[in-house]
């Protein structure tokens, strides 16, 4: 009957879990524990099946002395660690001859693990990039009032890198708070009727000044019928401005980028009707090794000429962020010397 309400117990909590008593041997375990441990593990003692010392002293100590303990317990599958919080609690009138038993529960806490490390990483990378641009505005400063204090040459020199410096860093904060505003608003669905085709002339007109600079023609192709869709325009202009700027920038070399918008009753991709909208230049492309991370925050493929093109390593993120708010996909093709395409799949 005891073994019954004990099973019955088990079965209730949510987590995996299981008994170990003063037998030291594991006398009971939920469908959870069996399925993360394994299904023959009842009636084997604990330091067979738990090889982790900090949690076979978890378990040895509070069979011993029954005070509440925690640690961590790390399971994997070859490919990625699981992490779970172990906690254990000595519970009495069960177990061998009911001398009490130590109940252990795993509970998964990987995601806020890796949430806990994307901050620490966020952190390190916001302070790297902007100690840089710092560490040369203070240089220059120190030099402005001592040795080139008379020198007007190099005043002017120097001035004109501090003013680089300075809106590389405008720039940064810009996108931080650009990348948090997108974040705070990605769950909410907008509402506003768009017409993609119009809003993509008006983006090209805006960049047009830029391409001609870097000696770039810019094609658009569209359907007569115009694109419409629910979204926000705002952040739609910030989505393709982005990707054509980046085309320019690092694709230009061909000489053209295109801006290719397609319709479709159905597309695979969102299971819907849709707008499909690529990005394609004709430059150096990228290797694909680089194609998987390419919307991680601050990740370049090539951040000398990144930094250099004044690049914060945060445009894709913000792209990908606004298109997972619209719902919508974004795939990148490309391959070393035959240009990249983005594209760009929203729900119409």
């Amino acid at each position: 009957m005891m073994d019954e309400v004990i099973d019955q117990f088990l079965s209730a909590v949510p987590l995996p879990s299981l008994l170990v008593d003063r037998s030291e041997r594991i006398v009971a375990a939920n469908e959870a524990g069996l399925a993360l441990l394994g299904q023959r593990i009842i009636g084997r003692h604990y330091a067979t099946i738990l090889r982790q010392p900090q949690v076979i002293d978890l378990i040895e100590k509070g069979l011993v002395d029954t005070i509440p303990r925690k640690a961590r317990h790390i399971a994997g599958d070859g490919s990625q660690d699981t992490i779970y919080e172990v906690h254990c609690r000595f519970v009495r009138g069960i177990g061998a001859a009911q001398g009490g038993a130590v109940m252990v529960t795993f509970q998964d806490v990987t995601h806020m693990e890796q949430a806990g490390q994307m901050r620490r990483d966020f952190v390190a990378n916001v302070s790297h990039e902007l100690r840089t641009p710092l560490t040369a505005l203070m240089g220059f400063i120190e030099t402005l009032r001592g040795p080139a204090k008379d020198d007007t040459a190099a005043r002017e020199r120097f001035l004109t890198i501090m003013d680089g410096e300075a809106t590389r860093m405008n720039r940064l904060v810009g996108d931080l708070l650009s990348l948090s505003r997108v974040e705070s608003e990605e769950r909410v669905r907008p509402k506003d009727n768009v017409n993609l085709t119009e809003q993509l002339e008006s983006t090209l007109r805006s960049i047009r000044p830029l391409a001609e600079g870097a000696g770039v023609t810019l094609n658009l192709k569209a359907p007569e019928a115009p694109a419409m869709l629910t979204g926000d325009p705002d952040q739609l202009q910030q989505v393709f401005t982005n990707l054509i700027e980046n085309a320019i920038k690092y694709g230009g070399g061909g000489g053209v980028v295109d801006v290719v918008v397609t319709m479709s009753d159905r597309d695979p991709a969102v299971r819907s009707a849709a707008v499909r909208v690529q990005v394609i230049d004709h430059g150096p492309g990228i290797d694909p090794v680089h194609i998987p991370r390419l919307t991680e925050r601050f990740y370049r493929a090539d951040s000398h000429r990144s930094r250099e093109l004044g690049g914060t390593g945060l445009g894709l993120a913000i792209v990908k962020h606004i298109i997972n708010r619209h719902r919508g996909r974004l795939k990148v093709e490309s391959e070393p010397g035959h240009g990249a395409t983005f594209t760009v799949i929203l729900p119409a």
